[in-house]
């Protein structure tokens, strides 16, 4: 499985051509406590770059958008019970939506972990 990450602290793992996909342990830290998370619906036909999911923190509401285009198959419903998962486990057990993805090139517009935290370093 490879993960990548975007300028806007999303990542996503691929699995062949399912992408599962949140926001970065930098992203989560910077939004403090999460209170609600919105997951796209099943089925919902995402472009890399769309609005996909919303993260409401005690601070602020932040968009998520989808680092690679596909098709959602699957939002977690554990976060609507227990959005704090974001923040316990931002880059496991706190995903937001997997989806199948459409065009696998995309991901080489992405960075690697390695990039990723040199890029957050600079911040």
């Amino acid at each position: 499985m490879s993960r990548y990450f975007t300028e806007d602290h999303e990542w996503v793992d691929v699995d062949g051509e399912i992408g599962t996909v949140g926001i970065s342990d930098y992203a989560q830290g910077q939004l403090g406590d999460i209170v609600f998370v919105d997951v796209p619906d099943e089925g919902k036909q995402l472009s890399k770059g769309d609005e996909a999911a919303v993260v409401e923190s005690v601070k602020a509401a932040s968009d998520v958008y989808s680092p690679v285009s596909g098709t959602v198959i699957e939002g977690n419903a554990a976060l609507a019970d227990e959005p704090a998962l974001v923040n316990g486990d931002p880059e496991s057990e706190g995903w937001l939506f997997k989806l199948t993805l459409t065009d696998p090139d995309e991901l080489g517009e992405l960075m690697d972990e390695a990039a990723y935290e040199a890029f957050v370093a600079k911040l």
